[in-house]
């Protein structure tokens, strides 16, 4: 689609008699290069978009050149040694290396984080689509068991799941790389009690979207309810539901890093962010030991806030201009 710039003058002469230059806009615009032009235009969310480059590379590129065997091997005689040239981030209470640890924990922290968002906005776009474009009594039981569940401190629910699922699940092994059971289970746990928002968000869009004409003219021609659903008014809930992810992301890492610091998180011999702070409780006056995964935890939220709030300006309809 062809785009037209057309540049908006003020109606009044300056004393010169020039004519000031005001906004510029665009007609005819695609929606998705109007959310990227004012993506690009919000400072923050580029601020947060070059953090969570950073934390990738980070953890990418790093252990490319440091193995996980680096990351899991101790040396008693080394323990709790402040950064040095050979041992920057210096090592943990039985001689590990934390900067190879807080390489591969990161792995860990951002993956629990991307894979448990990805249970919550299936479970929560699922049922809030059935919620809003059924209505009645399913609306009205969906909600009721959302809104139940909202009244319980996720975190409570998480220690209970955790502390229940934790050992009914031997550990595993991908790829000759061992993980805790743990793992699948906080990533299901952090999903199942985080879906009840999403729901709530995707059910007011769709209570808006199916009352449209276009959803009314697609009826009236016999157009099935899935059809409907799928073809008309779930495209309407991508915007809120990306932005709503994006800040899911760093909600889940923080939850993670509660758990692992209280020892329900992920268990060694996998490494997170979260449990690499819960072995450091015991020795705070090692200050390198808790500083560098707490400050990747603070860096990586910071980032996706940033971005998150960019998304929600960049995909809101009346940020036209």
């Amino acid at each position: 689609m062809a785009v037209t710039q057309t540049s908006a003058r003020s109606r009044g002469d300056q004393a010169d008699g020039t004519l000031s230059l005001s906004a510029t806009t665009y007609r005819g615009e695609p929606n998705w290069k109007r959310s990227l032009r004012l993506l690009r235009r919000h400072r923050m969310a580029m601020v947060g978009a070059g953090l969570l480059v950073f934390i990738f590379l980070y953890v990418l590129i790093g252990s490319i050149f440091i193995p996980e065997s680096v990351a899991n091997f101790n040396d008693p005689t080394r323990k709790l040694m402040p950064p040095s040239a050979e041992h920057i981030f210096g090592t943990d209470r039985i001689g590990r290396d934390i900067f190879a640890r807080t390489i591969w924990g990161g792995q860990i922290s951002l993956f629990v984080g991307v894979t448990a968002v990805t249970v919550e906005i299936a479970i929560g776009a699922a049922i809030g689509l059935a919620a809003g474009y059924l209505g009645g009594m399913v609306d009205a039981v969906l909600m009721r068991i959302a809104e139940a569940i909202l009244s319980i401190p996720q975190l409570f629910l998480a220690l209970i799941a955790v502390r229940v699922l934790a050992d009914k699940m031997p550990d595993f092994q991908i790829g000759g790389r061992f993980f805790s059971s743990t793992l699948i289970v906080l990533i299901f746990v952090i999903g199942l009690t985080s879906w009840m928002r999403v729901s709530r968000i995707v059910r007011s869009v769709v209570l808006a979207t199916r009352e449209n004409e276009y959803v009314t003219a697609a009826r009236s021609i016999g157009a099935s309810g899935w059809r409907i659903v799928f073809r008309h008014v779930l495209p309407n809930c991508f915007a809120p539901i990306i932005v709503a992810a994006t800040l899911g992301v760093a909600t889940a890492i923080l939850l993670e890093a509660y758990l692992g610091f209280l020892g329900l998180g992920v268990r060694p011999p996998t490494a997170t962010w979260g449990n690499i702070l819960g072995e450091a409780y015991h020795h705070l006056t090692e200050w390198y030991y808790w500083f560098f995964p707490a400050i990747f935890i603070i860096l990586t939220v910071l980032g996706i806030n940033f971005l998150g709030d960019g998304l929600r300006d960049a995909l809101d309809p009346r940020s036209l201009r």
